[in-house]
């Protein structure tokens, strides 16, 4: 079994290339003052919720165009409508406020264990009598917006959430990623930086060891005539994983920059047995 959540994308009609975004709760207490001490900027993501299976499979009143042609899930085994007024919720604004559902994307997130993968439901809807204020701690933005707010970070601004950067910045990105073997699932979080779980041989109860690939299209250079890493055109760092996937590992090099620089931050065999490929197989 999985864990599915629904992430909505509300538009209006005065300004389809705007979104809504909700401020995110911050994490709780950790009990330690060095850690509660510490006062972080805000993060401003899609609004979602868990996405829970129908009790009754009775039929929803909220239509969401183009799921039924979706071969990768049948919405009618959730409860969309109650997961929709859960979102809406959170925004101060209610069912009636909103309408046109759809489709808009179906992610099933890399499962870097040992818990249950994480899938989520992106739908788009609008406001429909294009009113943009709401109740709740909301801003709108767009697409260029956000990416801004990832590409030129500084201290206390606002952050980007992971799920704006799934749902819409890596589609409008020409990202190294999408040369990857589509059978692979990874995060590519801010990006440029993508990781991806591969099997290995770690320590129980997980099966996978994160590879980390660095492999920006544009590097911002404040520190005078440097280079990304070492002169590289990409970075990848732990490919430990076991020999039985090494041919995946192959596809991976192979998708990217043939000044490709290897980082190994320690030498357990988990983060080192993808040294097995042959030395031609790196193009390093």
């Amino acid at each position: 079994m999985a864990t599915h959540n629904l992430a909505v994308i509300l538009k209006t009609p005065l300004n389809d290339a705007e979104f809504l975004l909700l401020k995110q709760t911050p994490p709780p207490k950790f009990g330690e003052e060095q850690y509660d001490s510490y006062v972080d900027s805000d993060i401003w993501d899609l609004p979602s919720t868990r996405l829970n299976l129908q009790n009754d499979h009775s039929h929803s009143a909220i239509v969401i165009h183009g799921a039924q042609s979706s071969q990768d899930i049948d919405l009618t085994d959730f409860d969309v409508q109650l997961a929709l007024n859960e979102v809406l919720e959170k925004l101060g604004l209610r069912m009636s406020d909103a309408g046109e559902w759809s489709l808009f994307k179906y992610v099933e997130e890399a499962e870097f264990g040992p818990g249950v993968p994480v899938k989520t439901v992106f739908v788009m809807g609008k406001l429909l009598d294009g009113n943009q204020t709401c109740q709740g701690p909301s801003k709108w933005m767009s697409t260029e917006s956000c990416l801004n707010l990832l590409l030129e970070v500084k201290p206390s601004n606002d952050r980007v959430g992971p799920l704006v950067v799934i749902a819409l910045i890596n589609d409008s990105l020409q990202s190294a990623a999408q040369k990857l073997p589509p059978t692979l699932h990874y995060q590519e979080y801010p990006p440029g930086v993508i990781i991806l779980p591969m099997r290995s041989r770690t320590a129980k109860p997980f099966d996978t060891t994160n590879l980390v690939i660095f492999a920006p299209e544009k590097v911002s250079d404040t520190c005078g005539d440097c280079s990304f890493v070492v002169h590289g055109d990409a970075l990848i760092v732990d490919p430990g994983c076991r020999r039985e996937y090494h041919e995946e590992l192959k596809q991976i090099v192979a998708s990217l920059p043939k000044k490709l620089i290897v980082f190994v931050t320690h030498h357990h065999a988990d983060h080192v047995h993808g040294y097995g490929l042959e030395e031609g197989d790196w193009q390093c």
